[in-house]
């Protein structure tokens, strides 16, 4: 494992973020788009919407990050977080970034006072899923997601 070290975002970060999520974006099939990523990122940074948590290797590049969305659960009648975006460079797989975001996201989510994250991956993403499982994620056998596009 080579030395890896989380820490959080900041809107000044934009530029480093974005080709990250620009190949994130790619990854589930989207077409390239640098400057859509970069405005899409800054927008969630700038407003304070989202956390978002940085990989950095030894040579401080940034190799990998993952985005959190507060939100709440009714259920629980507590706030949780959402865990949408996940990527690690290809380059940088097997460093063990991931799962020091993974664990960088849940202590996030603890310092801050939620009770839960909740993620989704595709179906065909077992190196991710095989990840998860093993920091203790549980995969959802009782609830269906669905989704519904509301505008072009």
């Amino acid at each position: 494992m080579t030395s890896v070290h989380i820490r959080p975002a900041t809107p000044a970060d934009a530029d480093t973020i974005a080709p990250l999520l620009d190949a994130y974006r790619q990854f589930y099939e989207q077409a390239p788009d640098l400057a859509g990523a970069r405005a899409f990122i800054a927008e969630r940074l700038e407003r304070d919407e989202s956390v978002i948590l940085l990989a950095m290797d030894g040579a401080l590049a940034a190799v990998g990050f993952c985005q959190l969305y507060p939100t709440f659960c009714s259920v629980e009648a507590a706030p949780i977080y959402t865990l949408y975006d996940l990527f690690v460079a290809p380059a940088a797989r097997k460093t063990g970034a991931g799962r020091s975001l993974l664990l960088a996201a849940e202590a996030t989510a603890r310092a801050h006072g939620k009770v839960r994250m909740d993620l989704t991956t595709a179906h065909t993403n077992t190196t991710a899923q095989k990840l998860y499982e093993s920091l203790g994620w549980t995969l959802d056998t009782v609830f269906r997601a669905y989704s519904k596009r509301v505008s072009a």
